[in-house]
């Protein structure tokens, strides 16, 4: 593996391309909660150096190894070992995903891979010993429901505990989210209701939910469902999201008045003028997806259509109405999002109660939602919520 260029401040495969670099780090920093193994990460990281930057072979290598791993778990149900079936296939899912997150449009073979990643995360969720999770529909609009996963609060004897809803970002899927802080939150006595919201995951590649600036109308509809369960309180409800989702959920709590605390993981304050740059810039810039990505997720053919679409994608204006405590969390190094973006975001919300974390390149954590040390950025936000929920 070639070295990094000196400027560059963080562990990388790909030194020549920021996409594949983030995507495989995105990928080893859910290694501790079992999302992948570093061995098997780097067989797939050597095949790749055969061709930088194509995608083709991306795709070809990530599910090639899915299959590997999803064969294990499939092997080990039929020998009726329980937990490491569910502990292969809680990988296999992430391959898939990981590796079919570059493949637009979503072709008959990019959704046969998805499909296979939900099959595989769903046997996960019913082979696991803990914590506890649920496929659930949450019903949304138009007879269309929201798929997701619940969570169910671990180490609590509380009949109905606190509970965060989570949403994914621009590219993230509700099973690689729960990869990212879910079983932190529920071992620390709340639930968690995981989502894939319009735009994302399943919504879109299944239900035509296509990406929708007024998210509140997503958020509302997870509380709606939440107050019908009797296993949780509704009334002491959190909302959290990651990337793009640092416009969803900031958007939600100053909508929707029930939330009692918010956090936006990753800032975003003005979504419009970051893709006017990206694309004025040729996309010559840090991207976590190939560029035409957004207008799949808007159902747009041009750029033209798309900008009018992200015209209504600002904070300002909305979040001076928030109420709730906030966190907002940021890395001081994030090459997609800047530092500045984030201090706007936070110098503009209206919460008496809010907190600004930083991460730096000394302590870890400074690239994009602390994708560099994930730990670090998984371990503040669920101390910070478990303060304010009071679990």
């Amino acid at each position: 593996m070639p070295e990094a260029p000196a400027n560059t401040r963080w562990f990388t495969y790909f030194p020549e391309d920021y996409r594949w670099s983030s995507g495989v780090v995105n990928c080893l920093s859910v290694a501790p909660w079992g999302g992948a193994d570093i061995g098997e990460v780097d067989q797939v990281g050597r095949r790749l150096r055969k061709d930088v930057g194509n995608d083709a072979l991306w795709f070809r290598e990530w599910v090639r190894m899915a299959n590997k791993v999803r064969d294990l778990g499939l092997a080990a149900e039929e020998n009726n070992h329980r937990l490491s079936a569910a502990y292969h296939h809680k990988r296999a899912a992430m391959y898939f995903q990981i590796g079919e997150r570059f493949r637009t449009p979503k072709d008959k073979r990019a959704k046969d891979a998805y499909r296979l990643a939900l099959d595989s995360f769903l046997r996960f969720t019913k082979l696991t010993d803990a914590p506890r999770i649920e496929r659930v529909e949450v019903p949304y609009e138009n007879g269309v429901n929201l798929p997701g996963y619940f969570v169910h609060a671990q180490n609590t004897k509380k009949i109905r505990p606190p509970v965060i809803v989570y949403f994914d970002g621009l590219d993230i899927t509700k099973e690689i989210q729960y990869l990212r802080g879910v079983e932190e939150f529920v071992r620390r006595g709340m639930s968690c209701l995981v989502m894939d919201g319009p735009g994302t995951g399943e919504a879109i590649r299944f239900r035509e939910q296509y990406l929708r600036p007024d998210y509140e109308a997503a958020g509302s509809a997870a509380l709606d469902y939440l107050e019908t369960r009797g296993d949780v309180n509704a009334k002491k409800a959190a909302v959290i999201g990651i990337s793009l989702g640092g416009y969803y959920a900031p958007r939600i709590a100053s909508m929707e008045r029930r939330y009692k605390a918010c956090v936006a993981w990753g800032a975003c304050w003005d979504y419009h003028a970051t893709w006017k740059k990206r694309v004025a810039a040729s996309m010559q810039t840090e991207l976590s997806v190939p560029g035409h990505h957004i207008l799949w997720i808007f159902n747009t053919t041009n750029f033209e259509d798309t900008f009018k679409k992200l015209e209504a994608f600002r904070l300002d204006g909305v979040v001076q109405k928030m109420r709730c405590p906030f966190l907002l969390t940021h890395g001081v190094d994030d090459k997609q999002v800047p530092t500045s973006d984030a201090r706007k975001l936070f110098n503009a919300v209206g919460s008496k109660d809010k907190t600004l974390k930083i991460f730096t390149v000394k302590e870890g954590g400074s690239q994009h939602c602390q994708r560099d040390n994930l730990s670090l950025g998984v371990t503040y936000i669920a101390d910070w919520l478990m303060e304010k929920l009071r679990p």
